[in-house]
């Protein structure tokens, strides 16, 4: 059996196939979450945009012509969601860890087991880094996020983010250098930035 593409379900869907729709949502809810998630620093706003995210493809989804892939259109949408959440509540991202969970496993497949020392100094890590990372500006942070956390190209961060190349490239260049700095002071490794182009 094989797995429909992206294109096919948004066909069906469009067609008016509501399961296909429902494949979609199965496939990207994960990663639209932790997108949120990462951006806003809340569990609950986060799971509120992702949902509204969904809704607002659903609906707009006739007019979806195919031009960017599915998923950079939804990916658009939902950052476009978290940047208006952020201004109707008029606060600053926070990275607030829930009790027990981890979104970046939340988006991906859990690693292996780790020893307690381990699992401390990656927890200790992560609030550093969440902390570096309310000191960015929102377009910084937000291109960190889809490249490191999403994998994204940078040609397919400047698409999303409708700037050029080399803005996304300046962009995470200064937003590293901040992250940097920020874990040096704290006694941590740098990060590295993949090479993707």
């Amino acid at each position: 059996m094989t797995v429909a593409t992206d294109e096919e379900l948004v066909t069906r869907s469009q067609g008016g196939d509501v399961d296909s729709f429902n494949q979609l949502i199965l496939r990207w809810e994960r990663p639209i979450f932790a997108l949120a998630y990462r951006v806003l620093g809340r569990e609950e706003d986060a799971r509120d945009v992702s949902q509204e995210a969904f809704l607002r493809a659903y609906r707009a989804l006739p007019g979806f012509k195919g031009e960017a892939k599915f998923s950079s259109w939804l990916y658009r949408i939902a950052l476009n969601l978290c940047r208006d959440w952020m201004r109707k509540q008029r606060r600053a991202p926070v990275q607030q860890m829930p009790e027990g969970m981890d979104p970046v496993e939340m988006a991906g497949e859990a690693g292996p087991v780790e020893s307690v020392e381990d699992l401390v100094a990656r927890k200790e890590l992560s609030q550093i880094v969440g902390e570096a990372m309310t000191l960015l500006p929102d377009e910084q942070r937000t291109a960190i996020i889809l490249k490191e956390y999403h994998g994204m190209t940078f040609q397919e961060i400047a698409e999303l983010q409708g700037v050029p190349l080399s803005t996304v490239k300046t962009r995470l260049y200064q937003g590293l250098t901040v992250l940097r700095r920020h874990l040096e002071k704290h006694g941590q490794m740098a990060p590295q930035l993949v090479k993707r182009t």
